[in-house]
């Protein structure tokens, strides 16, 4: 259809839609459709925010429960990392309430010109009031959205702020965003100028109001190393003292403390990051700078790894997706080690250069930037967009990791002898890959002969059922669904992709085989819209060999094929334990709990009836003395196991029909998967190193440390 064509009918659509409106509104009561100043809706002071405020703190599930927490504790930071403040204090209460204490400068308390109430008031109540947002009260801030403890005040059933000012205390209390009262003076305080905010999450606007202590340690753990020299404590006194009835304690419940101050900084956290790694270098490359008006801080360490871990920050915001200040250090480190290989002979003019990946093999390295008003990409700030800070960045690192090497020539050399062997492996990795992804594109390889395939070719549509063993297998096959439901039998426990580089991996064929049946390729060549199957099924047996094999599979799914997991395509089948049979009624149990609930419920059923017929054989005998009767009673209610029951433990899932898992694992309708996702991709990243890396005292200390939350273990 040509242009004009386009737009002739578009007119006309426009002119018919708009007579068939006004001839709608004529027919109508014209009171009853007036559309006029009535009808607007606005919403003042905080009401958005309890109206939506998903869009203010991301969500009302954990991670925007959390969310309140950061915003009034980055307030008491900003005043850290201005030179106001040194010490913060969190405090986790009973019900749910949380207390942050600083020594910085308080928030002032007098009239605000704009509003005409107290400052502390159009603090906690307009949304983008604050210090922030002009001036030089704050160069650089943590805040995330600057509407931060307003939101809070508005999503809080109570929150109290106190204030410290010169010798005087002032205090004002709200519900649900609204003041009780007007800020008032309590009275005088020899205690230092700061601010206490205390409040509680409104459960209206919250399914959970339940803080998880985790999460809350590691976040200001986090905090602590990128504040060097702050002092941070953090309580949870949720459990209270119990006291008797003569006013003695009866029990007392130890207060978990935690005290955060590093010296060092970023240095300190490298140190903390590496902790069960065996180090390349034991100095620590650190360099801190000012470049374009921008603070760059780095701490850098190799180590014995095949992984690495970057993580960046801009005003202590955790850049989870990078930007433009990694984006920096990345070309800067590149260009600066190729130099001073070349320099000093390392790298000879035959020698290719070497590249980042190589580059990122086994280095440990935090970059930081403060700066004024910095430009996130996305709503979560994931990612940093201010292009100021590469330049300064790529400025800092090109000068001092230069001068570092050369300040440290043995500790070069190592670096580059790790560098170098990576490079090494990074050639092997790519012939190998050539040889099992690009020729099996090329040249059509096959689907592996033991993948029994869907007939389904709708990824949506696909399920790839992984599975331990032929006799798995077997029965997997016969139960599926063989439109959507493909099988992948494995044979034994695959290679430990953690201490395996990628040619080596390559080389394994069970490794192979499922590289080839997803079609995503992998590493350079990994693409996600190939992907064959959108639910990707890890089932295994319900035993120790089923959950190292399952361990196995998710190493390689985390460090190989991150995508998969980040867009929720791998799961974790859950078959049953036990299979209970009475009276030709089968039950299955998934957990040791439901198989003893099950037991309980058919013991009790058992003794209901044994007692029913106990009292029909009274009644037909008119006459039982009350002893015999007790007697029947006691002989009831001793029976200690149920009678006619077949309960069947399952070691392995070859010991189920067919029609057995498709029944309990298999069916869509009645299965339970569980989906595999990555909340904290740090904390995933020591977890994988713990349990699958090659230092084998951390690993012995995961698991006496964990050893006694273990249940019902097979052996």
């Amino acid at each position: 259809m040509k242009k004009k064509q386009y737009l002739n009918l578009m007119q006309v659509f426009a002119r018919e839609h708009f007579k068939c409106y006004i001839n709608n509104i004529m027919a109508e009561d014209k009171k009853k459709n007036s559309y006029g100043a009535q009808d607007i809706m606005v919403l003042e002071g905080l009401e958005p925010v309890r109206k939506r405020p998903g869009m203010y703190i991301g969500s009302t599930g954990t991670e925007g429960l959390h969310h309140l927490i950061w915003e009034v504790f980055d307030n008491s930071l900003d005043e850290a990392m201005a030179g106001f403040a040194k010490n913060i204090e969190l405090t986790l209460l009973p019900d749910s309430y949380i207390r942050v204490v600083d020594d910085g400068r308080g928030i002032p308390v007098e009239k605000h010109k704009q509003t005409g109430v107290s400052t502390l008031e159009t603090v906690l109540t307009v949304l983008h009031a604050g210090g922030k947002f002009g001036g030089d009260s704050y160069k650089v801030s943590a805040g995330l959205h600057g509407v931060g403890v307003s939101v809070v005040n508005a999503l809080s059933t109570y929150l109290k702020a106190e204030v410290r000012r010169e010798g005087e205390l002032f205090s004002q209390e709200y519900e649900r965003g609204v003041p009780k009262a007007p800020v008032k003076k309590v009275g005088s305080t020899k205690e230092p100028n700061g601010t206490t905010i205390t409040f509680r999450p409104d459960e209206e606007i919250f399914k959970d109001i339940e803080f998880n202590w985790d999460k809350i340690l590691n976040r200001i753990r986090q905090q602590a190393y990128l504040s060097k020299g702050i002092n941070i404590i953090v309580r949870d006194e949720r459990k209270p003292l119990l006291i008797d009835s003569v006013g003695d304690k009866s029990e007392h419940h130890a207060v978990p403390v935690h005290r955060f101050y590093f010296e060092e900084g970023i240095v300190s956290y490298v140190k903390y990051l590496n902790r069960h790694h065996t180090v390349i270098h034991p100095t620590i490359a650190y360099f801190a700078r000012d470049a374009e008006n921008i603070q760059v801080e780095i701490a850098m360490q190799y180590i014995e790894d095949l992984q690495g871990t970057e993580l960046s920050f801009a005003n202590n915001v955790h850049t989870t997706e990078g930007g433009t200040h990694l984006t920096g250090f990345r070309t800067a480190i590149t260009r600066t080690m190729n130099d001073y290989a070349r320099k000093n002979g390392i790298l000879k003019d035959k020698d290719e250069n070497l590249t980042g990946e190589d580059l990122r093999e086994g280095l440990t390295v935090v970059v930081s930037v403060k700066l004024r008003e910095p430009q996130f990409e996305g709503q979560t700030k994931g990612k940093l967009g201010t292009t100021e800070a590469r330049p300064a960045v790529e400025q800092v690192t090109n000068s001092e990791l230069v001068d570092w090497l050369d300040r440290n020539p043995q500790e070069a050399k190592m670096i580059l002898g790790k560098v170098i062997l990576a490079a090494k492996a990074r050639i092997a990795a790519k012939a190998a890959r050539d040889t099992v992804i690009r020729k099996g594109a090329l040249e059509g390889f096959a689907l592996p002969g033991k993948l029994a395939d869907c007939s389904s070719k709708n990824p949506e549509d696909s399920e790839l059922f992984i599975v331990e063993g032929e006799s798995a297998g077997g029965s997997s096959k016969q139960g599926r669904n063989r439109r959507t439901q493909a099988i992948l039998p494995l044979k034994g426990k695959i290679l430990n992709v953690e201490k395996a580089r990628i040619d080596r991996m390559l080389a394994s064929e069970e490794i192979r085989h499922l590289v080839i049946a997803l079609g995503t390729a992998i590493a350079d060549e990994f693409d996600l819209s190939k992907l064959r199957y959108h639910k990707i099924i890890i089932m295994t047996d319900a035993d120790v060999d089923g959950a190292h094999i399952r361990t196995l599979l998710l190493t390689l799914f985390y460090r190989y094929f991150p995508k998969l997991i980040e867009n929720g395509h791998i799961y974790i089948a859950q078959p049953p334990l036990y299979r209970i049979e009475k009276n030709k009624k089968v039950q299955y149990a998934y957990k040791e709990q439901e198989k003893d609930i099950i037991m309980a419920k058919l013991e009790s059923e058992q003794t209901e009836k044994a007692l029913e017929k106990a009292v029909a054989k009274k009644a037909e005998k008119k006459k039982v003395d009350d002893e015999e009767a007790q007697g029947t009673e006691t002989e009831s209610q001793d029976t200690g196991r149920v009678q006619g029951v077949n309960l069947q433990r399952y070691k392995g899932l070859g010991e189920m029909n067919p029609d057995q898992l498709w029944e309990t694992t298999m069916d869509p309708e009645k299965r339970v998967l569980l989906k595999v996702t990555i909340n904290d991709a740090e904390a995933a990243n020591q977890i994988f190193d713990v349990l699958m890396g090659s230092e084998v005292m951390a690993r012995k200390k995961f698991i006496q440390t964990h050893a006694s939350s273990v249940k019902n273990l097979d052996i």
